[in-house]
């Protein structure tokens, strides 16, 4: 297949490497991907400054170029130039730390995913429980084959999969389940400082998620060991609310 990888965390992030170790063995890959870490930034893309495209080497061979915009650039910029050919699948990630629940909307990984399969392109995000795993290999190697069979069913259009691994042996995991985003909120912080110039300035925080409340979610899938995969849509449309709307405004 011809594959196009990318992530929100730089060219150089050892979960990219991990999988292009595992994917150039048998597809034609290019790499686009941020040329820094772009985590959390959702699916900005740049519009108000020129944006560079710079090549890489990345000792595999294939063709790898560092962009200076933001995950959802990459997926322009590639598809609209720097590819010959439409990429026929696109995968995000390796994520470190899971992009789960709410996070969704917030991740950077994810929104790849997304710029893709608003292209026509089969796209995963793939993501992690925890930073620095020692499993990157496994779940590349599981991406490629999922990838696989999903290229071979297909998906609809403007539908990708996000795809989060427990910190896990692939083996020692309780295997994989099919599930729904949780949105359940999560307790955040403020904390506001001041400068020594006496200006205000704030860091925001906030506590880990907890899904157990929610065992058909994906985030409680993972905590308990699973690996979750939850088909995403480009389309936000409420549509149970639809009928109901429209007799609110007649």
């Amino acid at each position: 297949m011809r594959i196009l990888i990318t992530n929100d965390d730089g060219i150089f992030a050892p979960g990219l490497r991990a999988l292009l170790d595992v994917f150039v063995r048998s597809h034609e890959v290019t790499v686009v991907a941020p040329d820094r870490e772009r985590s959390a930034i959702g699916h900005g893309i740049t519009l108000h400054q020129p944006l560079r495209a710079e090549a890489v080497a990345l000792d595999s061979g294939c063709r790898a170029v560092a962009v200076s915009g933001t995950p959802a650039d990459c997926i322009k910029i590639a598809v609209l130039d720097i590819m010959e050919q439409k990429p026929e699948m696109v995968i995000s990630g390796i994520n470190p730390g899971a992009n789960l629940g709410i996070n969704i909307n917030y991740s950077g990984t994810v929104a790849a995913a997304k710029e893709a399969s608003l292209y026509g392109i089969p796209a995963l995000a793939v993501s992690v429980q925890t930073p620095g795993s020692d499993h990157y290999d496994e779940m590349a190697r599981y991406t490629e084959a999922l990838a696989g069979r999903v290229a071979a069913a297909g998906l609809p259009f403007g539908t990708f999969l996000n795809v989060n691994f427990p910190d896990l042996p692939i083996a020692e995991t309780a295997g994989v389940r099919v599930c729904r985003q949780g949105i359940e909120m999560f307790p955040e912080n403020i904390e506001k400082r001041v400068d020594p110039r006496n200006r205000p300035y704030y860091w925001q925080g906030c506590d880990a998620q907890t899904f157990h409340a929610n065992p058909d979610s994906d985030g409680s899938a993972v905590a308990a060991n699973y690996i979750a995969i939850t088909p995403l849509k480009c389309d936000t449309t409420d549509y149970t609310l639809l009928g109901d709307l429209e007799n609110l405004i007649d």
